[in-house]
């Protein structure tokens, strides 16, 4: 039973991951039709004994349309041309998207513009008010 090292606390078994492997899509020739080289990796999320409960809502939404209603990510990797190649680049793929996963992102501290830039603000609306107040010619009417 080998783990997968993903930070130096959180390590996911391989047992969790479900890797088969689909013929690849794209140019190559006669081989595209009778090899299955793109690795198509699999891991339920929300039942992984690995993760946190934040850390598996934060990876499901960082996961986006990789993820399905179950939880479950779906990784299919097709960018190179061997099976070995495909499901290391897919492993790879999920440590970081499941290392991003564990940075808690920085709460929004709600903040008030100062006296001073508040009347800086004034001062240029002010100003250019008066810019365009004098190149008007006077009241038209336009009828």
């Amino acid at each position: 039973m080998a783990s997968i090292p993903v930070t130096p606390t959180l390590a996911l078994d391989e047992n969790e991951i479900e890797l088969s492997y689909i013929r690849a899509s794209g140019p190559g020739g006669q081989n595209v039709n009778k090899v299955s080289s793109a690795a198509q990796l699999r891991f339920d999320a929300r039942h992984s004994p690995s993760l946190s409960n934040t850390v598996c809502v934060r990876l499901i939404k960082l996961a986006g349309t990789r993820a399905t209603k179950d939880g479950v990510i779906v990784i299919t990797a097709d960018r190179h041309r061997t099976q070995d190649m495909n499901r290391k680049d897919a492993i790879a793929r999920l440590v970081e998207l499941v290392r991003a996963a564990t940075v808690v992102p920085k709460k929004r501290v709600k903040t008030k513009p100062s006296r001073a830039a508040k009347a800086k603000r004034m001062d240029s609306k002010n100003k250019r008010a008066s810019t365009k107040q004098t190149r008007r010619v006077g009241s038209k009417d336009w009828d």
